[in-house]
Formats: structure tokens, sequence, C-alpha cells
């Protein structure tokens, strides 16, 4: 692993931030890194107001997209909220389904089945809305690019309005508005919303002519907060306000689809990090192994037994995800071994028999063990499906473009991708994208970056540095939870491995006899024999707090030893 410790804050910044603020020189310079840089700033930043939230309006087409909604319940139409089958388009579809029937009863959901219509606008879906006489479309976390599929709509009468958070292509699809702050013509303040966050500003800007304020939308903020979580989105601006807010939603006062998932945990606060690893997975597998409109239902459910039904349901979901995610991750490992692949830059692998489901998740587990681009194929229908993952700073998209002439399409982004081709192309393909990669990645991309904000003594690790920092939550890409790096420790001599086969660390460190520090160290439990002895070493972590038997304590979760 590559240790980065980031640029260091100019002296003098840090002086006057640390002067301005009253804080320790150690947690402005945190700040500076975060682009905090005035007393204004750091108060935004600790202290998210809902009105710190931008104007609706603000957004491109805003304005159509609200006339096209209140024409269409002014004249009885049928309205389908329509919306992708992962946590970002199930979270969408039930929130502004859940808004529109407050007031209005003639609206219906839909999301594609992962499996016969595939990602995006179907056309299936088309004919779903023009049998059942739905005279306009709602599209969430999808449809920017739709613009055969909007045009077929069109010649059926149906209208469409867009909210997505994707790039745009060249042409825009003829709908009656589109909301993507991502478009070149729109000058809306916040560019990084997810798919959520865009039904988010459309619930807001109706919501102004039904005289209801941000406040009375803050029921909402649960389903927003998954989202922007699931989805990976920088943590910054409005989604620092939505998840902020969310996660105090989800905390007090959930849905009944959330308390259903929340009640079987033994967790009492949930952060955001709980958000993505318990209950954004769950939604997800409604989609993976059955249908996202299952996720839907359990996140509309206002019957508390109906919900626990419904989450029972989808725990089973998740537990056969997981099985199986585990059952091809060991298929896919053995079958590099065995074709004595490990040598290569890219990872390609391929079985009819994979569950189309969790190729994805699989992907993300060879990249963590062979840390370089990696694709992963089962057959669909007549052809075979791949899911592609990348390393940090490679981007596999346009390693898909160079080997276009072998694929029948793709899709995707910088990190992860999605593409189709036929059996016969299968090994020409695998070829070419080695070759691709091989000539265009810099090596050192091969190996983890661990980016490290600070280097600090272990006796400035105390309980009041630690509430500071929970302060800086929640935490996502562009406010990653603080990293530091300290030098020349030692554990006390019990050093031992713990968990099964002594994968992870457990050690108590000092510096210069600094009070002992309990420190864990999940998967590092190979670097026990070169702490022993009391051997001195370089360590990276970030804090974290460990409950046992009730007695809360600070312990460093180590992410590295050198």
């Amino acid at each position: 692993m590559r240790w980065t410790l980031k640029p260091h804050p100019k002296s003098e910044d840090i002086q006057k931030l640390s002067n301005e603020l009253k804080v320790d020189s150690l947690i402005a310079h945190l700040l500076l890194q975060r682009n905090i840089t005035s007393y204004e700033e750091a108060k935004k930043f600790f202290r998210p107001q809902l009105d710190d939230l931008h104007d609706p309006f603000l957004m491109k087409d805003m304005d159509k997209a609200v006339k096209r909604i209140e024409t269409a319940i002014a004249n009885n139409e049928n309205i389908l909220v329509f919306g992708d089958y992962d946590v970002d388009g199930t979270t969408s579809v039930a929130l502004l389904s859940a808004f529109l029937q407050e007031t209005y009863s003639q609206v219906a959901t839909y999301i594609p089945d992962r499996y016969t219509e595939g990602y995006g606008v179907s056309l299936q879906g088309i004919d779903f809305a023009s049998d059942n006489d739905f005279s306009l479309i709602i599209a969430l976390d999808c449809g920017i690019k739709a613009i055969d599929q909007v045009t077929y709509a069109k010649e059926k009468g149906i209208d469409f309005i867009i909210c997505d958070h994707h790039r745009p292509g060249e042409t825009l699809p003829e709908a009656v508005a589109i909301l993507d702050p991502k478009r070149e013509d729109c000058d809306y303040p916040y560019q990084e919303l997810c798919g959520c966050g865009v039904g988010f500003k459309l619930i807001q800007a109706l919501s102004v002519n039904q005289g209801k304020t941000t406040q009375d939308l803050v029921p909402y903020l649960d389903l927003v907060a998954t989202a922007i979580g699931a989805d990976i989105v920088p943590m910054t601006g409005e989604n620092r306000v939505l998840a902020y807010h969310g996660l105090q939603v989800i905390n007090s006062n959930p849905r009944t689809g959330f308390k259903a998932i929340i009640e079987q945990l033994k967790k009492k606060t949930l952060t955001i990090t709980d958000v993505v690893f318990i209950i954004a997975p769950r939604i997800n597998a409604a989609g993976r192994m059955k249908h996202g409109e299952y996720a839907v239902q359990l996140l509309l459910e206002t019957d508390l037994e109906k919900a626990r039904a419904y989450s029972k349901e989808i725990e089973q979901f998740n537990a056969d995800r997981r099985n199986l995610d585990q059952e091809i991750t060991a298929e896919a490992l053995s079958q590099i071994k065995e074709n004595q692949e490990e040598d290569r830059f890219t990872s390609v692998v391929y079985d009819e028999n994979w569950h189309k489901g969790v190729i994805g998740i699989v992907a993300s587990r060879l990249t963590e063990t062979y840390y370089r681009p990696t694709l992963v194929f089962t057959k669909s229908g007549e052809k075979l499906a791949a899911s592609a993952r990348s390393v940090k700073g490679f981007d596999v998209y346009h390693a898909l473009e160079g080997c276009s002439d072998c694929l029948e399409q793709f899709g995707g982004h910088k990190y992860a991708a999605g593409l189709t081709l036929f059996e016969e192309q299968y090994e020409a393909f695998k070829a070419q994208f080695e070759k691709v990669v091989s000539e265009t990645i810099d090596p050192r991309l091969l190996e983890p970056e661990q980016m490290i904000d600070a280097q600090i003594e272990l006796n400035k690790i105390t309980p009041k540095l630690y509430r500071i920092l929970k302060q800086f939550a929640p935490f996502g890409p562009g406010n990653m939870t603080p990293v530091f790096m300290t030098e020349n420790v030692q554990d006390t001599g019990y050093g031992r491995g713990v968990g099964e086969d002594g994968k992870h660390l457990k050690l108590t460190l000092t510096q210069k006899g600094s009070t002992p520090l309990n420190a864990i160290g999940f998967n590092l439990g190979d670097k026990l024999q070169g702490i022993k002895n009391k051997n001195r070493f370089d360590t990276v972590f970030s804090l974290d707090e460990n409950e046992w038997n009730g007695n809360v304590s600070l312990q460093l979760k180590l992410r590295d030893i050198r």
C-alpha cells in the first residue's frame, strides 16, 4: 500500500483559522484540507441548515416540470413514477410517489426488471404506461440518454419528465422537462446531487405552490440520505445538508420500512457508514435477486407488521445474495489461479452460470484481492454480459472504448461500467483489454493508495479530539474520515491475532512513554510477526470508539503498518 500525505496547508492559514475558530491547530489543518477557510464556512460545515439549500427553481426546466405535474393533477391524468432498480432509483421512486400520493391518488410506480428489461427507461415500461392509460411518466435516476424511448413514448401520447444526475450526451431527449444539474445549459449552483437528490428538489419546488416549507419535507430525508450514501456522491454542499438531516430522521423517526430493518440491529445510532453497509445492501438485494419493486413497497409501507414481512423477505434476498457472492468470488479467484493469470494487468473471468445480479459485487471483491481493472462475465440470453470495476486513478470506461470493436454495447463511468458482447468475441476482447490496460496504466496505480490527512504524535489523541472529529460527519467523498500517521510506535507486548485464523490484529500502542492506546487492525493479522518483541513501526489509522460490556473507550482503527 502506498502512503500519500496530503499537502500541508500554509502555517499562517492554520494559525489564522485556529485563532478565528478558537480550535486546536490540528482541527484548523483538517478543515483547510476540506476547503473551509473562514468562521462562516466552518459554521455551515458543523451546523448544516436546511435554509442553506438552494432555490429549486434555479435548476433548468424546474418551472416546466412543476407546471406539467400540476396540469396532470388538475386534469385527473394517470402519473407513472419510473426509476432504476438500485438504491438511488428505488428511494427516488418511493420519495416522489409518496409525496404525490399525499394529495393525489392516480399515481403508480414502475421499476424495470434487471434481467428482462435492463438498466434505464425501457420500451416495456412505456408499453405498460400506454396499456394502462398513463399520460405522464416521471423518470428518476435515469433517462438522460433515453432519446429513442422518449420519442417512442411521445408517439403513444405520453409525456416525459426526466430527473437525472448522470452526464448528458450531445443530444437531449424530447422530454417536457429535463432536470439534471450536469446539463451544460443548467446554472444550478450544486452539480453533485444523486438521483434522489434531484427528486427532492422537484418535491421542494412542487411544495412551494402548496404552501409547504422545506421543514414539511424533512420526513423524506431518510430516503435522500440513504441514496447519497449508497451512490457515493460527494459529501459536500447540499449533499452534506441533506445527509446530515436525513441521518437525524433515520435515528429519531424513520419511515416504517426503515424501522422494520433497523429494529433487527443492535446499534442505537446509525452513521452514514451503517446506512451504506446495512440499509443500502438490503434495498439493493431486492433488485439483484428478485425485483426492485419489493424495495419500493417496503419504503412506501406504513403498516409496521406488513413492513416487517417485506423486510423479512428482503433479508432473505440479502442472505441469498451474500451466499452467491461468496460462492462466485471463490470460483472466480480459483479460475484466475488455475489459468495462472496472477501476473496480468487485468482480471477477466467468465462462467455462464454466474448470477447476473451479483457479478458487480464479485468484480469489486476481485479488485480488492488483485487491485487491477476487473471484468466478471456471465451468460445473458444470446450474449455475454459483464460488470467492470477499476482501481483509483484509472478510467476503465476509456479503456473499454479502446476495445469497442469487440463489444455490442457498453456504458458507465470512470470506475464502474457494464457491457455486452457475443460469446465468439470473448477471447479477442480479453486479449485486447489486457493490451489496452497494460499500455496505458501507470504501474503505481496497481498498488492501493492510502491518503493521510496529517502526521501526529500519540499523545495528541484525546477523547476531546475524537468528540470534535465526530462532528466532521457525515463522511464521504470530499469529506472522508480523517486519517493520521504516527511514526516510531510499539506494541506493549500483548499484540495478538484475533478472529477466524487470527485474521485481525489487536494491539496496545505507545510512543515515547505516552499513555497506551488500544488498536484494532482488520485484515492485518499477517503483520503480527513484524510488531512482536516491542519492535518499532509506523502506522496509519483513523479514530474510533470501542463498545464492550457497556463501556465505551477510544481506539485506533489501523489501516496499515510499516
